[in-house]
């Protein structure tokens, strides 16, 4: 809005302030929080977290110095009690006005401000509530639930009229109102979406493995430019933690696309001088080919440079990768130990696409994370089903990565050993770069090979290498020129009478 057109309106500077919601997250989606003195509605399901995100909401206020008042409907202000005891809150600060019965109505000091909404009209209900309002003069207000007032309005038409006067009256106060509904009674209540001023939509979905998964998603902010689409919540102690869906669009930082050592130079030199930060690289390959192994030497030369990496394990624990390393001579306990690199196991039973994004969000801005590894595709696919979301989030989690410097490397495994192999998932057109490994025989012994197909930022080698885990680390050998078949599992020799080029 431009100054003239401000002054025409009246307006001040105080009508462009944001209110927190009392959730960071839920702030963020909206990109600053809420206007002040409108009224707003939180829908969903009983068991999706309404209760709590307005607890926060007032308790936000509170801790600001306002007069905060939530009017309960259906629950006591016991029930309420133990909500905030078990999240660690104390409700010191919030005036509740309930009109539930008491749970002992013989109570001389709570007869006149505890009431049974079966047992009154509805208009007396309003003016109830107008009364306590125009007493306590809150700032922020919370009603729980509208599912009573609908009820007894009996018809939708008394219903609106209702609400409409809830909205009128607050109008002429200085109040943020939150209104609850539980959809209990009506679904799809576009009535009430037009009166409010925004609505914010709270879902639980059950899958068939796993922890239940939460989303929100803000329906409509007049006035406010909102994140649209679905996010990812949890309750947890402490309340709703909310995860905004990652937008790379939104993130920049300024970075030197220099060359990130691997540790080994025969690897930097198959890949024409290495990664590039601000670049991702997948391993694609058979299980145990050495996939991780190679990715493990990367995280290790970063912290041995003072550089911070992070490990993502979706389908091995800490103690096998450990292991691991220390078969190939790589002290991996030193460095975690010493914080330069971050192991974290993932289980993609319990762990949403999107708190999964904000954990690798915060590794990055947070703890300066300069190599990230995703070890591996498979067990993320388990936790997102639907591989079409997931080559979304993926691409857009990538990109986020690309624009903060990050060196991502993603490791993929293929089903089949010997022969051909397939993936049920193909990302290798969002890649940077691609390293296929594979098994091979030759001379009755099991061997590896490695070779660069992809490399978009530069030159690299064309030649398949052997390599091995060894004990001082990953060996890659020359180039295995006297083979043909190695990728198809049983090469053939074709040069001199005493095969060349292999790692003795």
């Amino acid at each position: 809005m431009t100054g003239s057109s401000k002054a025409a309106s009246g307006s001040t500077m105080t009508d462009l302030l944001r209110i927190s919601t009392g959730s960071d997250g839920l702030d963020d989606i909206l990109g600053g929080g809420l206007d002040p003195n409108r009224m707003y509605l939180y829908e969903g399901r009983p068991g999706t977290g309404k209760t709590t995100i307005a607890l926060q909401f007032l308790l936000r206020g509170a801790r600001d110095g306002e007069r905060v008042l939530y009017i309960s409907l259906s629950e006591t202000k016991r029930e309420l009690t133990v909500v905030a005891q078990r999240h660690g809150w104390s409700l010191d600060g919030v005036d509740i006005f309930e009109l539930v019965p008491p749970e002992t109505t013989l109570d001389p000091e709570r007869e006149l401000t505890v009431f049974h909404p079966a047992e009154m009209e509805l208009s007396e209900t309003t003016s109830l509530i107008f009364r306590e309002v125009e007493r306590l003069n809150p700032t922020r207000v919370v009603l729980d639930s509208l599912s009573e007032l609908r009820l007894l309005a009996q018809n939708p038409l008394r219903y609106r009229r209702q609400v409409l006067a809830l909205k009128h009256f607050f109008t002429n106060r200085n109040c943020t109102v939150v209104l609850l509904d539980d959809l209990s009674s009506s679904q799809d209540d576009l009535q009430l979406h037009s009166i409010a001023h925004g609505v914010v939509m709270l879902e639980q979905l059950a899958i068939d493995y796993g922890a239940e998964r939460r989303r929100l998603r803000v329906i409509k902010m007049r006035g406010i430019r909102f994140r649209g689409g679905y996010h990812d919540f949890i309750i947890e102690t402490g309340g709703l933690e909310i995860f905004p869906r990652l937008v790379a669009a939104e993130h920049h930082r300024s970075f030197v696309g220099d060359f990130t050592p691997s540790g080994s130079a025969e690897l930097d030199q198959l890949l024409g001088g290495g990664l590039e930060r601000g670049t991702n690289a997948l391993l694609i390959g058979s299980a145990g080919v050495g996939k991780s192994s190679v990715a493990l030497t990367y995280a290790i030369a970063a912290a041995e440079r003072g550089e911070h990496a992070v490990f993502f394990a979706f389908d091995e624990g800490r103690g096998t990768v450990e292991a691991r390393a220390r078969t190939l001579g790589l002290d991996l306990e030193k460095h975690i130990q010493s914080g330069r690199i971050r192991f974290q196991q993932i289980d993609p039973a319990e762990l949403s696409p999107g708190e999964f994004a904000a954990n690798v969000r915060a590794s990055v801005e947070r703890d300066n994370a300069q190599i990230v590894i995703i070890d591996s595709l498979n067990g993320y696919l388990n936790a997102m089903p639907d591989e079409r979301f997931l080559i979304l989030q993926m691409h857009e989690l990538l990109s986020y990565l690309a624009q903060q410097g990050v060196l991502t490397i993603l490791i993929l495994a293929q089903h089949g050993l010997m022969g051909p192999t397939y993936s049920n998932l193909d990302i290798s057109y969002l890649s940077d770069a691609v390293l296929m490994l594979r098994y091979f025989e030759l001379g009755g012994m099991v061997r590896r090979a490695l070779s660069v197909v992809k490399k978009r930022s530069g030159n690299h080698e064309h030649a398949i290498r052997e390599f091995r885990l060894t004990s001082s680390g990953v060996k890659l050998g020359p180039p295995l020129k006297d083979f043909s078949g190695i990728f198809s599992g049983t090469p053939q020799y074709t040069g001199p009478a005493l095969p060349n080029g292999t790692i003795e």
